[in-house]
């Protein structure tokens, strides 16, 4: 649940487009490197260690603060215990599904297995057709997701954390590639675990550190599953005060408060952009959602669209919605603190039903052959977001749609749901997200309304970095070159405006400058393995053949399937260039 900020850095030779968990790659033309390299040879080199091998693993273990709660509202804790909130991470032995398949595209075989207590995951390229030799083990530490719906796990590299690169998916019963990575011809080994993510799976999520959005100081997460703080708070004077002190009851709050304590987890939108200096990771029961991020959808799309994770604003264009007004909430029908047993969920829900659409007649006749009203009002949909995956459809109709479909013109028209407040910053970078799946309209939509924004005063490391993107994009490479460096003033490891703006440093012969900025975003992020074939690359011709190894044994250290760098090592050649490492 977190925006996704344009990528427009291309290395020399590749350039593969990262989905779902990190940053897409936007589809434009190239700004390379090589064109500066040969004038960069006399330069010289400051001296700047490669990290040795990962650090050895230690065990992983969670809290469980949720036990303190237990003493006085016992009941409620042994039954939320078993709702897939409670079971939303934890432990990787302890919630371990093995498994072993391959994926036929990449010619990758994956095993999941318990070896010592130790959760593993192994991998081996077992068609060499399909790429280079490969083989490998990690250790895993946690798991994310309850086993409901499905299951990844994670792992560390030297403090940066990932996501296994496979999923399980529980109702097909079986193990896959992470959701978008099915036809990916290598192994995708650099999918980052944000704090933001971990915030609606986990509790006491740490901060990670400022070089990178998935470095962190230990365990990205002290506390598995969602405990009870996330909807109550802070329960620290409630338990000074032996129960009499302060705590958030959802229910006794205004109903925008209310609601935000699930939306928090439960609304994302096509685009999410948060506010300028916010994070939904710093949201807390009793805070107003609204202040921390905006939420927008596509105007054109009728129907719940097809997202698993993002119902809300279907609700809002349901009957029953319009009907009730503030009144109707999500636990209007769903208990946050258990979940119905399976042959008590239709009489459960049709009760729910039943509260508001009264009288003899409903009850009793109603389709007294199919008490199930959510299989007529509320059908199940394919996602589009999640594979294998069918979600509950919550715009609640007395004869539904029969799918999402697009109403109005080509071009997409983002509007924030609820209408929640936005600004031309919010409303541009919402429409620069869409410029990075190459939708030209969108980039003139988001370029005007963040200049007005910049004009009228905005100005954080988020706008600056998509207003560079954008400006380069539309070949005004000193306004970019002024948003990048600006983006740098507001936030001196934001990567992605080192590394673009590495590119143009580099094109205007500022190559010291261009050489100084790929290396600390390499330095503050490994897994940018863009940035550390460029570097080894410029290792190599400055003559310092044992620091470019060193550079691509560290690039495949984090990213042991990158065909670059096995080209590179096996034969020097590097795109169109080349130079011999033995």
């Amino acid at each position: 649940m977190r925006p996704r900020p344009l990528r427009s850095y291309k290395p020399l030779l590749l350039r593969g487009r990262r989905l779902r968990s990190d940053r897409a790659v936007a589809a434009w033309a190239c700004f390379c490197l090589i064109g500066a390299i040969g004038a960069l040879l006399s330069a010289e080199f400051a001296k700047h260690p490669v990290i040795a091998a990962s650090a050895a693993h230690q065990e992983a273990t969670l809290e469980d603060p949720d036990r303190v709660c237990a003493g006085c509202h016992r009941e409620i804790y042994e039954r939320y215990e078993k709702t897939p909130m409670a079971r939303a991470s934890g432990l990787a032995a302890d919630g371990l599904i093995e498994g072993d398949f391959t994926h036929a595209i990449s010619g990758i075989r994956y095993r999941v297995f318990l070896r010592g207590g130790q959760a593993w995951m192994a991998y081996d390229r077992i068609s060499a057709g399909n790429g280079p030799e490969l083989h490998g083990e990690l250790p895993l530490s946690y798991y994310v997701g309850s086993g409901r719906r499905g299951r990844t796990y994670l792992f560390d590299r030297d403090g940066w954390w990932f996501e296994a690169p496979v999923n399980y998916y529980s109702k097909k019963k079986l193990w896959d590639m992470a959701p978008n990575y099915g036809s990916a011809k290598s192994m995708p080994a650099t999918l980052p675990v944000d704090s933001n993510c971990l915030h609606c799976h986990a509790s006491e999520v740490q901060t990670a550190l400022p070089e990178a959005r998935n470095d962190y100081a230990g365990a990205p997460f002290l506390a598995g599953g969602v405990s009870c703080a996330a909807c109550h708070g802070d329960p620290s004077q409630h338990l000074a005060q032996q129960g009499r002190g302060a705590i958030v009851n959802p229910a006794k709050l205004s109903a925008t408060k209310r609601d935000s304590v699930c939306l928090q987890c439960h609304l994302e939108g096509e685009v999410t952009v948060y506010r300028a200096g916010k994070s939904v990771a710093a949201y807390l029961p009793g805070d107003d959602l609204s202040d921390f991020a905006a939420y927008f959808v596509d105007a054109r799309i009728r129907g719940g669209g097809g997202r698993a994770t993002s119902q809300y604003e279907a609700l809002l264009r349901s009957a029953c919605k319009r009907a009730s007004g503030e009144k109707l909430t999500c636990t209007s029908c769903h208990d946050p603190h258990g979940s119905p047993d399976a042959e008590e969920r239709v009489s459960f829900y049709r009760s729910k039903c039943l509260a508001c659409h009264t009288g003899e007649k409903m009850e009793k006749e109603h389709h007294a052959e199919q008490q199930d009203c959510a299989a007529c009002h509320m059908p199940r949909r394919e996602t589009d977001d999640i594979a294998h995956e069918q979600l509950t459809d919550h715009d609640i109709e007395r004869h539904p749609h029969a799918d999402a479909k697009k109403v109005g013109g080509q071009n997409a028209v983002l509007a924030p749901v609820g209408g929640w407040r936005s600004d031309d910053r919010e409303l541009g970078l919402a429409y620069a997200e869409l410029a990075e799946q190459g939708n030209m309209d969108a980039g003139e939509q988001a370029l005007n309304l963040l200049r007005k924004a910049e004009h009228e005063g905005a100005s954080d490391a988020e706008l600056h970095l998509q207003l560079g993107f954008l400006e380069q994009l539309s070949g005004g490479p000193e306004a970019a070159q002024h948003e990048y460096e600006a983006a740098l003033q507001e936030n001196p490891h934001e990567n992605t405006a080192m590394t673009n703006l590495a590119v143009i440093d580099a094109s205007q012969e500022k190559l010291g400058e261009a050489k100084r900025l790929i290396e600390e975003a390499f330095t503050d992020d490994p897994s940018q393995s863009a940035a550390g074939l460029d570097l080894a690359f410029l290792e190599c011709r400055l003559g310092n053949k044992a620091k470019a190894l060193a550079t691509l044994e560290r690039v495949q250290q984090f990213n042991p399937d990158n065909r670059a760098a096995h080209e590179f090592m096996q034969t020097g050649r590097y795109g169109n260039q080349s130079c011999k490492l033995r």
